[in-house]
């Protein structure tokens, strides 16, 4: 998989906060050369995850935290958002990914509403984990790159 550099925040489970990780997100796209429009998608699609942690993981914590966490490779960028807001291990996280398939997704993400689709719609691949708490991971190919479908690998 080769070198890539790790970037890690934490904030409180509120909506004021998704502000901060968007700007830091679109600091990060656009270091890598993703254009504006994809890192308007990207800002889209994060926040959907952050949000749906925020209302979802945290209804009865006021005090929950949610761990979103940045893997900045050569070709794509990996997004992590964590609600159960304990460190993790971005390597461990990522090795638990398979090929993607249609599991876990009853009702994870705003029953009955479009955040699931939408994030799905707007990246290149998504898993969702369910263990303690949801682990909502998105990833983005830098165009050119070779991006992955269903499993299959097509060149782009």
């Amino acid at each position: 998989m080769g070198a890539f550099d790790y970037i890690e925040m934490k904030i409180p489970a509120k909506p004021d906060y998704v502000g901060v990780i968007r700007l830091t997100l679109s600091g990060i796209a656009s270091r890598m050369g993703f254009d504006y429009e994809i890192i308007e998608d990207l800002k889209i699609a994060v926040s959907e995850a952050i949000t749906n942690a925020v209302q979802h993981g945290y209804k009865n914590n006021p005090d929950g935290q949610i761990g979103i966490s940045f893997g900045i490779f050569t070709d794509k960028l990996e997004v992590i958002v964590v609600d159960s807001g304990k460190s993790f291990d971005f390597n461990k996280v990522r090795g638990a990914i398979g090929p993607y398939h249609e599991r876990n997704q009853n009702n994870m993400l705003h029953e009955g509403g479009l955040g699931l689709y939408l994030i799905e719609s707007l990246m290149d691949e998504v898993e969702i984990l369910q263990n303690e708490g949801v682990t909502v991971i998105m990833t983005k190919y830098l165009e050119g790159e070779q991006v992955e479908t269903s499993g299959k690998i097509v060149s782009t």
